[in-house]
């Protein structure tokens, strides 16, 4: 069994450079890479296409790259908790494509199976459709969306063994799983890193054929982005 442990972030991003498309982990600030994020800031690595269901907020998650203009294009779906990245997008210092967020998990999916293209009817008739391929399947128009190509994905689970299995808590499920094995390497932080053979089989997510590097993080802040209440 091939061990893909590396002993810390800086070893986990070696490769990582100017200019890449990365892939990360995570639903609103739910299961996002925070060491991974935290030290791509530290390494100032620029001009990345950051392809993310959201952006962070201002000062954590993709926000942290966003505030030292790293971040050259966001490919999300739901970005309207970021001021920051509000400002840079209207001021045209970044460039944004925003996808429904179904056709940006389908298209991590598909990059994940190998299959480069697929047809959609979620955004036909709307500026998501301008410039693509359509095509009518049922009595129905589609649009076709291409896989992602990303040189890198970062995902983050609650639980992996040294052979890379993974196991994701919660709603960390939601983007996390579909980004493994979507790029060229998947480097995986986990909370908590076993020795192989540790994990039940029954309730590992991902196998670890899908991911080259696992490390154990550090000082997760697991931020809660909007806390509501019930009212006694």
């Amino acid at each position: 069994m091939i061990n893909k442990k590396v002993n810390s972030v800086e070893e986990a991003l070696q490769g990582i450079e100017d200019n890449m498309t990365i892939l990360l982990g995570g639903f609103g600030l739910c299961g996002i890479p925070e060491n991974s994020i935290a030290e791509l800031v530290k390494k100032g690595t620029k001009n990345l296409t950051c392809i993310s269901n959201n952006a962070g907020v201002d000062d954590f998650g993709l926000g942290l790259l966003l505030q030292q203009k790293q971040v050259k294009k966001m490919i999300s779906s739901y970005v309207g908790e970021n001021a920051e990245f509000e400002r840079q997008m209207l001021s045209g210092e970044l460039d944004v494509e925003l996808i429904p967020q179904g056709t940006l998990a389908e298209r991590c999916r598909a990059a994940q199976a190998g299959i480069p293209a697929f047809f959609t009817p979620a955004g036909f008739g709307t500026e998501v459709a301008e410039g693509k391929e359509t095509r009518e399947f049922n009595g129905k128009m589609h649009v076709m969306e291409h896989a992602f190509k990303a040189d890198y994905s970062i995902v983050k689970a609650w639980k992996g063994d040294e052979a890379g299995n993974l196991i994701f808590k919660g709603t960390a499920r939601n983007f996390n799983p579909c980004m493994c094995g979507a790029a060229k390497i998947t480097i995986a932080e986990v909370e908590e890193l076993v020795p192989a053979g540790t994990l039940d089989p029954n309730q590992v997510h991902i196998p670890g054929i899908l991911i080259q590097r696992i490390f154990q993080g550090e000082k997760f802040e697991k931020r809660i982005e909007q806390r509501t209440v019930r009212q006694h």
